[in-house]
């Protein structure tokens, strides 16, 4: 390429925030290059000459990789729209449920009674489309939620505080 070469490209595209699967196809390889590469995200470094079974299969694997993380962001995006939905003192009822918290502790950090965790544990598991706290915390963690305590906190002022 004449303005930079492939490692620039895959620097560039990681610092974009870009999560393509990158090849690299060089005529000029070494060590240092190739490790250089990998830990930059690169599925595969290969040198010229090159094997056109070992290019068919690095290509299979990227695009399989590429599918995989389309799929994966479909999933996330579904996740989050789904959290979006909840209430504030949903979302507090959730991160107990991600801090693995009986209904009775939840209910004293929050300083509600457990039948009102109760309630809002069953509607948030509605909201989800969910039966079980354990499908809720998958969903909470594939949108990105682990944080979530922060956003939560039952001091903080929130527009949704009636709840």
């Amino acid at each position: 390429m004449p303005d930079m070469d492939g490692l620039t490209a895959q620097e560039q595209l990681n610092q974009r925030g870009i999560n393509f699967p990158v090849l690299i196809l060089t005529g000029e390889g070494d060590i240092g290059r190739a490790v250089r590469a990998m830990k930059n995200g690169a599925i595969e470094f290969l040198e010229k000459p090159y094997d056109e079974a070992e290019l068919l299969a690095a290509l299979t694997a990227g695009f399989a990789l590429l599918d995989q993380r389309i799929l994966d962001a479909g999933k996330a995006d579904t996740a989050r729209q789904k959290i979006a939905r909840l209430s504030n003192r949903e979302r507090q009822v959730m991160q107990g449920l991600l801090d693995g918290l009986p209904n009775k502790l939840i209910a004293y950090q929050l300083n509600l009674s457990t039948r009102t965790v109760e309630s809002f544990r069953a509607t948030l598991m509605d909201k989800l489309g969910v039966r079980t706290a354990s499908a809720a915390v998958r969903i909470a963690l594939l949108a990105g939620l682990p944080g979530l305590s922060e956003a939560t906190d039952p001091a903080a002022p929130h527009p949704d505080a009636a709840g």
